[in-house]
């Protein structure tokens, strides 16, 4: 029994399918003598919707993955090197090809029966959007054994910032004797200037994203908590549904024992009135039959 195997297949599974198959390998490699191995397995943590999802994406679309990946490279090193024009045009792919992908992988989950809702899907979103600026997550996310959502804490200033200071000082300094000449100067502010567009650009395209990552956790949330909300509204119709159906039963029982009661009451006061006919006719011939003895 391989480690490397049994996670993929493990991680290949629907959620609710991972917590028993994993107990099963475990068994497995205990009975195998494999305690180690055992105990590794045991450690794999179920994924979450989204996390699965991702997954899915991997294993269901596996010529996706290397082009992802190599935009996120392109990406990063558009903003390490503040090239403005690149870094444009490679944004306008990001948000086309994660779109596309997010699509794709409601796609993979439905036809693999799991239908997912528009909240997980951004969490798929936010994943590749994190696949693309970190490559730590990409490759986490490439392994297609991912347990939660990735975060897109990007950092690309940070990374732009690195770019220029190292770029500063890793050019040197000219001598004294050999000032610039007026040309060089104007290439050079031509070059500064190109330099500061380009990280306004990176900061704003940065900006834009953390925004749209920000409104994206704050509708994944909101969608959670009205979930939660439905379900428990749910679950209360329920209880109020099982309550009125059991108070309609007695409802239905007292009216019988009504109709039974008033049965009784009416053939009970038809015995009183004929025991009563009776008793007047036996006073009757009682007083008749004294009369005649006298």
């Amino acid at each position: 029994m391989d480690y490397d195997a049994v996670a993929d297949e493990l991680y290949a599974l629907r959620p609710e399918e991972f917590t028993a198959a994993r107990a099963s390998a475990v068994a497995a490699a205990r009975t195998a003598g494999d305690r180690d191995l055992a105990d590794r397995i045991g450690e794999l943590r179920k994924p979450s919707l989204a996390a699965w999802v991702g997954n899915l994406l991997v294993r269901g679309l596996p010529g996706e993955v290397e082009p992802l990946l190599r935009l996120g490279e392109g990406l990063r090193q558009a903003h390490h090197d503040l090239d403005g024009t690149q870094l444009r045009e490679l944004s306008r792919q990001q948000h086309a090809v994660v779109r596309a992908l997010s699509a794709q992988a409601r796609q993979l989950a439905a036809e693999a029966g799991h239908p997912i809702g528009d909240g997980v899907q951004r969490e798929v979103e936010t994943t590749l959007h994190a696949v693309l600026a970190d490559p730590e997550a990409a490759q986490a996310w490439a392994s297609g054994r991912l347990v939660k959502p990735l975060s897109a804490a990007v950092g690309f200033p940070a990374v732009a910032e690195r770019a220029v200071a190292g770029s500063a000082k890793g050019r040197s300094r000219p001598p004294a004797a050999a000032a610039p000449s007026r040309p060089d100067r104007k290439a050079d502010g031509q070059q500064r200037k190109r330099v500061a567009q380009a990280r306004r650009e990176a900061e704003a395209a940065e900006r834009e994203l953390r925004a749209l990552q920000d409104d994206a956790a704050a509708a994944v949330r909101a969608a959670d908590e009205a979930k939660q909300q439905v379900d428990r509204l749910q679950r209360r119709v329920g209880e109020l549904t099982e309550e009125l159906d059991s108070v309609r039963g007695e409802h239905q029982q007292a009216r019988f024992a009504q109709r039974t009661a008033r049965e009784q009451a009416r053939t009970a006061d038809r015995r009183v009135r004929e025991a009563e006919r009776k008793a007047a006719t036996a006073a009757a011939q009682l007083e008749r039959l004294t009369s005649a003895s006298t």
